[in-house]
């Protein structure tokens, strides 16, 4: 009997892995797809939270990642037993964690989020009374205590690749040009984030260069991976696009893992070859699963 094989694709993959999947889009939306994916192998080709996420959402399928070295830095800066002592000093806290985490990480969670509904589901917490603390990026946590007034205690973790966006070689690629448009992912330091004049997800920060109704001349830089980038001019073919620079004259910010995805690993991942997703135990899915399960539920109305 032939298995029903399907592929799923994050943005920051490269164009040539994305035009391989059956589905290609931010965490939320391939979360949401996994749980409802009726495979028999599900092959991600993201980082491996991703496909933890993926299993415990699906655990009938084998899900395999391409690349057993497809991990993420907000992971392997955080050790999940410091994380379980700072967590338990806060007993009358509702712990909402990043998505961009472990499996073990999000047992010890209440909410898990994602850079699209973080926003939404802190708010709601607010509005109820409660305290939250925020694992396990800083840069996000920080914004959003910015920009809302909250006074959240932060796990201190980064995504190595957003917190190398720099102010000061911002400040010189955008003085070096007529006229210039920020837009950037809340994982980017503070200070990029306050200069931009739109923060949101990957797939909003799609969403707002789809609708830009500015001069073409203008140029748009993008605070976020590379990946991004090919999605961004498929869409706006008309549009400066350029990615924001880490230093003067780089825009040469890209996933190293993301970037393990080539297509002979997709290709023998589809074959049933690669870090099949299989050491969870059923107690930590099943922990993981109820703030994954909280979160969607909650963003099913934010979604068209």
């Amino acid at each position: 009997m032939t298995k029903r094989v399907v592929t799923l694709a994050h943005y920051y993959t490269q164009p040539e892995v994305q035009q391989m999947a059956d589905k290609v889009g931010d965490s939320l939306e391939l979360s949401l797809y996994a749980q409802e994916a009726q495979a028999d192998i599900i092959v991600f080709a993201g980082v491996r939270f991703m496909a933890e996420t993926a299993k415990i959402l699906n655990p009938k399928a084998r899900v395999v990642l391409p690349d057993a070295g497809s991990t993420c830095s907000l992971v392997t800066q955080t050790d999940v037993t410091a994380l379980a002592k700072w967590r338990h000093s806060y007993p009358d806290h509702v712990h909402v964690a990043y998505i961009n985490s472990s499996a073990a990480h999000k047992a010890l969670s209440d909410w898990i989020v994602t850079s699209r509904n973080v926003d939404d589901v802190i708010a709601d917490l607010y509005r109820q009374g409660k305290k939250v603390i925020f694992s396990p990026d800083r840069n996000m946590g920080a914004y959003l205590n910015f920009q809302y007034g909250y006074d959240m205690p932060l796990w201190s973790a980064v995504c190595e690749v957003h917190d190398k966006f720099n102010e000061t070689a911002l400040n010189e690629a955008i003085g070096a040009v007529d006229a210039a448009h920020l837009i950037a992912h809340p994982e980017s330091p503070l200070p990029v984030l306050q200069r931009a004049e739109y923060v949101g997800s990957t797939s909003g920060m799609l969403n707002w260069v789809k609708g830009y109704q500015g001069e073409a001349k203008d140029v748009i830089f993008v605070a976020t991976e590379d990946g991004i980038l090919y999605n961004m001019r498929q869409a706006r073919p008309d549009l400066d696009l350029r990615q924001a620079p880490i230093y003067a004259g780089c825009q040469c910010n890209s996933c190293p893992y993301m970037k393990l995805n080539t297509v002979e690993a997709v290709q023998r991942a589809q074959d049933g070859i690669g870090l099949e997703i299989d050491y969870l135990t059923e107690e930590q899915m099943a922990a993981a699963r109820v703030p994954i399960e909280r979160m969607l539920a909650f963003s099913q109305r934010y979604l068209a």
